[in-house]
C-alpha cells in the first residue's frame, strides 16, 4: 500500500466498529444482520467523508493565515 487515507474513510475500521456495536446491541435482544451492518458501514463512510469535507472548508474559511503557493 503506497497511498494512505484518514481512518474515518476506511470501510474496514467502520466495519469493525459496527461489528462490535452490533454484538453489543444483540445483548439488548435486537438482531442486526450482516447485510444491515454493510449498509450502515457504507453510510457511515459517506457521512464521515462529507463531515470531513465540511470541516476542511470551515477550517480554511476561519483560518488566520494564508496558504503559500
Amino acid at each position: 500500500m503506497d497511498e494512505s487515507k484518514d481512518w474515518y474513510r476506511s470501510k474496514t475500521i467502520w466495519g469493525a466498529l459496527l461489528a462490535v456495536g452490533a454484538s453489543l446491541v444483540q445483548f439488548t435482544g435486537v438482531e442486526v444482520s450482516p447485510g444491515d451492518q454493510m449498509v450502515i458501514a457504507d453510510s457511515a463512510v459517506s457521512i464521515a467523508g462529507a463531515i470531513g469535507g465540511l470541516l476542511a472548508v470551515y477550517g480554511r474559511l476561519t483560518a488566520k493565515t494564508a496558504i503559500n503557493q
